[in-house]
């Protein structure tokens, strides 16, 4: 597995444990490096070249597991604080300020537009002013879906297999199995293993029985 470079001083360190920093030399040479991955990764991805778009970002950021995909759009604080498990999928314009570790499963599908927000600032306006800074990490378990535009701050853990409605702004802790939705996010009610999504006609027992039949047939 690839190790990306990484800094590795007293403030970066600082920084990425949550505690207040100043931004130093080190956290502006790194947010250039993932800034100009970026643009490579973008660039294959114009040219139809998707698996070497795939691979600029697993020389980059902290971690991207196989079969994982970024659409193009996205944007990182420092690209090296970002996880991302096996079989996940970001769909174009997504935004990872990582300040602290976003640390997100595998199987998670993300719309397009969604922020992980991990800084913090003082609401005090002097320090604010002084550049002091902070940040919380995001986990994100397995098996989650976010809809699009949906916004999920720092100091948030989103539980396995919940859904995050299209817009939701998540403040707090997500039970697992949870479907969330408004601003700020509620837990609506819980999703169970026999949960049909609001498609009948495409995901009833019946709609996905064809389906798998259909595709069986594609690969005798």
């Amino acid at each position: 597995m690839h190790t990306p470079q990484r800094p590795n001083g007293d403030i970066f360190n600082r920084m990425i444990s949550g505690a207040a920093y100043m931004p130093d030399a080190e956290c502006a040479a790194q947010t250039k490096r993932i800034h100009a991955a970026t643009v490579l990764a973008e660039e294959h991805y114009a040219r139809g070249e998707q698996a070497q778009a795939m691979h600029v970002y697993r020389e980059h950021l902290g971690h991207l597991g196989e079969h994982s995909h970024i659409r193009p759009g996205a944007r990182f604080d420092y690209g090296v604080n970002t996880y991302i498990g096996d079989g996940s999928f970001f769909n174009f314009g997504c935004v990872f300020l990582d300040v602290c570790p976003i640390r997100i499963g595998s199987t998670v599908l993300v719309g397009n537009n969604v922020q992980f927000l991990t800084p913090t600032h003082p609401l005090n306006p002097v320090d604010r002013a002084a550049y002091w800074e902070g940040g919380e990490p995001i986990t994100v378990e397995d098996n989650v879906w976010i809809g699009g535009g949906a916004i999920i701050l720092g100091g948030v853990t989103i539980g396995k297999n919940s859904v995050i409605g299209a817009g939701t702004v998540v403040t707090k802790d997500v039970p697992e199995n949870s479907l969330v939705v408004g601003n700020p996010g509620r837990v609506v009610r819980t999703l169970d293993e026999n949960e049909r999504p609001a498609y009948p006609h495409t995901y009833s027992a019946e709609a996905l029985e064809e389906a798998r039949a259909f595709y069986a047939d594609r690969n005798r």
